[in-house]
């Protein structure tokens, strides 16, 4: 039976897919340390309240590249280069997303629409984040090798969505409404493209590992394009909207000690 959980099952249970998930998400999480920790250095002037927040966002998806990394330890593994077709944030960035790196790489401070651009690119791909997280932690928060490394990214992965919506409202409230709404857009447009073709190709990889058929390789990329015809016609839509969270302040205060999950 095809299920998100019998499939990541399979990945969990083999040791060669188990070491290509965790490289990739390791990856992806130390890309955005980077990103965050180069954004709190060149924050405006007018925005530099936001600097100890963006800080400890960059300091969790450091956390998390170690968990993804201590996970593959614990099994005796060890990374392995992520393919280029699967790397979420770096086809992100080829679409114009985000903040470019060469931006960030230089000594200038950003500008305030520079950091609308931060905050809708990072609204829409938590959205994502807290959702895989979720789920994840729904099926495995209760597995005895990654449960609490799952519980522990998720609880963060839904402190950064909250942070966003927060931040983005208070931008909107200072005249930025109309700027947040177009690059909310523009990004979650794209993201649900390269979410499409890096689940395509991360689909690809694991079959090639775990010797899965023709047939159930072409259910699932059925399965794919099906979700992102649905993102694309009306599912996006949950990715710009913006509410008040319940989570006031989820950011505010330094990261807790990482006492080291897995």
């Amino acid at each position: 039976m095809l299920s998100a959980r019998s499939l990541f099952q399979e990945i969990l249970d083999n040791d060669e897919s188990f070491r290509l998930f965790c490289s990739i998400a390791a990856g992806g999480e130390a890309q955005g340390g980077w990103e965050n920790s180069r954004i709190a250095a060149l924050v405006p002037q007018s925005r530099r309240a936001l600097a100890p927040k963006i800080t400890r966002h960059g300091a969790d998806e450091d956390k998390h590249g170690r968990i993804f990394n201590a996970l593959l330890r614990k099994r005796g593994l060890h990374p392995v280069p992520v393919p280029p077709e699967t790397d979420y944030t770096m086809l992100l960035e080829r679409q114009g997303i985000g903040l470019a790196h060469e931006k960030l790489r230089r000594d200038e401070p950003l500008t305030e629409q520079d950091i609308v651009v931060y905050l809708a690119h990072s609204r829409v791909t938590e959205q994502r984040a807290s959702e895989q997280m979720e789920l994840l932690c729904r099926h495995f928060g209760d597995h005895p090798d990654v449960g609490r490394a799952v519980r522990m990214i998720s609880h963060d992965e839904d402190n950064h969505l909250a942070y966003c919506h927060e931040e983005l409202l208070r931008l909107a409230r200072a005249g930025h409404g109309p700027a947040i709404l177009r690059a909310l857009r523009a990004c979650a447009l794209a993201e649900i493209r390269v979410h499409r073709d890096v689940s395509l190709a991360v689909m690809a990889h694991m079959a090639c590992i775990l010797g899965w058929s023709r047939a159930r390789s072409a259910l699932l990329a059925a399965g794919i394009h099906a979700r992102y015809a649905y993102e694309r016609a009306v599912g996006w839509h949950r990715m710009v909207s913006l509410r008040m969270p319940e989570r006031r302040d989820a950011l505010g205060g330094p990261a807790p000690a990482a006492t080291e999950y897995a």
